[in-house]
């Protein structure tokens, strides 16, 4: 059996950095999506397999800009769902729908999503985390989520919830989303583990514990944490009179 320090060794390459994380980082390049995640998401892929090469992605805007499955639908034979609430769908490619954590799962129903898809990319600049937390009869093994930048690493703050919620970047744009530790924190009781955060874009990668190799041994939130602010002088982002930061 393996000590901690030898597990610690087996986790790091030569340079001290964490042997999954460098992996990841070192496939990371863009076709359509923000940052790296196009080839992030296909070194993940190759490294757990796939089950049906679906995906489903929310707020996917007209399917190509900032896409997270833009580039594995096109070029590597994935196929699935792509859902947007603005005009920007044009009902074909991407289905005009308005995503809640209400009508989530009768969404996928009606659209005949695999209970175990293997990717869900969610990016709605608001109810993110509530409608992850809705999915109760579906299980993608693999999500990632845009989460909100503007916390300290520890904190575990959503939005309140709020069906009708739409994001405006003119008026309180900081209230949006949730923090990395919340959606970390919905993730273990979901039987989910963070296994990547983009850089320079607030992305983050999160897969079904029981998908990764035995062997993996992945860094801490505190490690993966790409936005760090100092206590002194940090103010917390204003929610709007009719909005609330709520803890989870």
């Amino acid at each position: 059996m393996q000590n901690e320090n030898e597990v610690e060794k087996c986790a790091e390459d030569d340079t001290g950095v964490n042997r999954w994380q460098a992996d990841l980082e070192s496939h990371a390049a863009t076709v359509y999506s923000q940052g790296g995640e196009d080839g992030v998401l296909l070194r993940l892929f190759e490294r757990i397999g796939t089950r049906h090469q679906s995906f489903v992605e929310f707020g996917a805007w007209d399917g190509l800009h900032l896409s997270n499955t833009a580039n594995l639908r096109l070029n590597h034979g994935w196929s699935g769902l792509l859902m947007e609430g603005s005009d920007r769908a044009d009902g074909e490619i991407v289905r005009r729908e308005h995503v809640d954590a209400e009508n989530i799962q009768d969404l996928f129903d009606r659209y005949d999503v695999p209970r175990d898809f293997d990717l869900l990319s969610v990016d709605i600049d608001g109810n993110d985390y509530w409608v992850w937390n809705a999915l109760d009869r579906f299980e993608p093994r693999v999500v990632i989520v845009e989460y909100n930048v503007f916390f300290m690493s520890t904190t575990a703050k959503t939005i309140e919830y709020n069906p009708d919620h739409a994001w405006n970047n003119d008026h309180f744009g900081l209230y949006h989303g949730a923090s990395l530790a919340a959606f970390d924190r919905l993730a273990h009781s979901k039987g989910y583990v963070l296994a990547y955060t983009e850089p320079y874009c607030p992305n983050a990668i999160f897969v079904r514990e029981s998908e990764l190799p035995a062997d993996v041994v992945l860094p801490t939130l505190a490690e993966w944490t790409r936005w760090d602010w100092q206590e002194e002088g940090y103010v917390e982002p204003t929610p709007p009179p009719d909005g609330r930061w709520v803890e989870v």
